[in-house]
């Protein structure tokens, strides 16, 4: 689950059950909990563009490859202090695990970037931006309970605030059809994860995850015709960053907020990606949103407050 810039965070699945009252904070309910941990895991993601902009002349794999093990030397430690499980991973949780890391983390990438060499990131932003709609209609399905007719127009809402944030563009069939692929993709992301999270918790998904991610950009990147390098100064602070601190922590927010929320409830806060990407982007550049980018922010705004009222 990453935010898309212009550079380069289905199976079965029961409803998101709530997490043990010692994991949450005193004096917050579930609900409030899980709303600030998506919303903090996308605001995280979407204005974090400009360091993803400084990683992205490094070569595609090879950069994934080290982000991800860096993030795994992190969580892997992390995972080994949660009270051990009853037994071991079943094969059912490792090919969600395979599935979620293939999909979610490395589909996500090379998709994204494919997209984006035969489509404008605009269009590519407001397809994956429609995020929030599939989540709030597979979400339920998935968890056998019907589509919450709120949720599903705050999810509306929040994709047309998106598109007017990120703004128009063109492009071509081939680049829309990336687009669709990196937008399953972003939805797999929470969707594979939501049957995992009960038994595992979010430190084990999130340290599993992106080790399995490992192998998979480490193939790719030696069939890759541009080879690994050392990194320059920017290039390295941005890895530092990349890994350990947007991948560490935007996926134990997102996977913690699954825990308390339904995934299509969750996927409303998807909208912040574009939003704080943009908003983010006009303060470092010293320039004004336009009224257009205004408009797209006040319609994700209002959708959110109206799709998290729902009871």
């Amino acid at each position: 689950m990453e935010p898309v810039t212009d550079t380069t965070a289905p199976v079965p699945a029961p409803a998101a059950v709530p997490a043990p009252a010692a994991a949450l904070p005193r004096g917050r309910s579930p609900h409030l909990t899980g709303t600030l941990r998506a919303a903090g895991a996308m605001t995280v993601l979407g204005a974090s563009t400009g360091v993803t902009a400084a990683f992205s002349s490094y070569p595609l794999a090879g950069g994934q490859a080290l982000r991800y093990t860096l993030a795994a030397a992190i969580l892997l430690p992390l995972a080994r202090r949660r009270p051990r499980l009853a037994h071991r991973l079943t094969p059912r949780e490792l090919a969600l695990l395979l599935a979620l890391s293939a999909t979610g983390l490395f589909g996500f990438n090379l998709l994204l970037v494919a997209a984006l060499r035969h489509t404008d990131p605009a269009v590519v932003g407001s397809v994956v931006g429609c995020t929030p709609l599939l989540l709030g209609v597979a979400g339920p399905l998935l968890a056998r309970r019907r589509p919450a007719a709120r949720l599903l127009a705050a999810a509306v809402l929040v994709v047309c605030g998106a598109a007017l944030t990120q703004g128009f563009g063109h492009g071509d069939a081939l680049g829309l059809l990336y687009a669709t692929g990196t937008l399953l993709c972003e939805a797999a992301f929470s969707l594979l994860a939501v049957p995992l999270l009960p038994r595992l918790g979010p430190v084990r998904v999130s340290a599993y995850t992106t080790l399995l991610a490992v192998p998979l950009f480490a193939v790719a990147a030696a069939l890759s015709p541009a080879a690994l390098r050392m990194p320059t100064g920017g290039e390295l602070l941005a890895l530092l960053y990349l890994g350990p601190v947007l991948t560490c922590g935007a996926f134990l927010l997102w996977y913690s907020a699954l825990t308390v929320l339904p995934a299509d409830r969750a996927g409303l806060f998807g909208g912040l990606i574009p939003l704080t990407a943009t908003l983010s982007g006009a303060a470092l550049t010293a320039t004004a949103p336009t009224p257009l980018q205004l408009l797209g922010a006040a319609l994700v705004t209002g959708a959110l407050l109206f799709g998290t009222a729902a009871t």
